[in-house]
């Protein structure tokens, strides 16, 4: 795991090159299970100066208009600029934080508020992996919000032998989880979520699909109360020169728009 962790920062550089499109489909479900309302909206996901973001594009099918599309643009620039300064401050302190300057929890923490057992190999789409549990351990002492989050899962994850990369992964949360009084994050006991990635133009992981079930709710990243599923595709080499602000630099793609990943 140690590995997987060493590879997973190498390839991030790799990844800040990628953009791609994202298709998320949300279902509320009644009481009885039934589907009562269903939501689809669309990104396009790529890095501006280090930060991983994501551009709506679409919702329900709808076009965004101008003014939607202005407001993207002016929501990603600050987003930009809030996650540089998180980013700059946890480097004044030497905390170890992810690209958006978020708190982050090491491979080191891992073992510390639960345990990996059950090692096994399993083949996943044709490639070779070792499947590990993982078992949070809810006595276990946190530093941050996000090992709060880390201590009451439990799952499985798949790690592509020859990459030491993260290929899948499941889990559930064991107990309700909540930041502020629920109103940061509210995350209910039982909900389960899952996530696959393939390895992209033969250099880089990158995700596919992701799946979730139960009631959870994390800021404006994401909100569900019953099923979430989203498809990733079209992965491209992207790079930005500044910000996407119009006036003020516009992504340009390095090679062709069409190229796809190689499964």
């Amino acid at each position: 795991m140690h590995e997987v962790e060493e590879h997973e920062r190498t390839a991030e550089a790799v990844q800040k090159d990628y953009l791609y499109h994202a298709v998320d489909t949300v279902q509320e479900l009644d009481g009885h299970g039934r589907v009562k309302k269903t939501q689809t909206q669309e990104f396009d996901r790529f890095w501006v100066e280090g930060v991983p973001i994501q551009k709506l594009t679409k919702k329900d099918g709808r076009e965004l208009s101008a003014r939607e599309q202005a407001k993207q643009d002016e929501r990603i620039d600050k987003e930009v600029a809030k996650a540089k300064e998180r980013l700059a401050k946890a480097d004044a302190k030497g905390k170890p934080t992810d690209p958006h300057g978020n708190d982050e929890v090491t491979v080191s923490r891992l073992l510390e508020l639960g345990s990996f057992s059950n090692a096994r190999r399993v083949m996943l789409n044709g490639r070779e992996t070792i499947a590990v549990d993982y078992a949070g351990d809810p006595k276990a002492k946190t530093r941050n919000r996000l090992e709060g989050v880390i201590r009451d899962m439990a799952g499985t994850v798949w790690v592509d032998e020859e990459d030491r990369a993260i290929a899948k992964l499941e889990g559930h949360f064991l107990d309700t989880f909540k930041i502020g009084a629920g109103l940061v994050a509210n995350i209910q006991k039982g909900t389960s979520f899952s996530l696959e990635q393939r390895k992209v133009n033969g250099e880089v992981w990158l995700p596919v699909e992701a799946d979730g079930r139960g009631t959870a709710r994390m800021l404006l990243l994401f909100k569900f109360n019953g099923t979430f599923r989203e498809v990733d595709s079209g992965y491209r080499k992207f790079k930005v020169s500044s910000t996407i602000l119009p006036g003020m630099g516009k992504p340009v793609e390095s090679i062709p728009q069409g190229l796809k990943p190689h499964f």
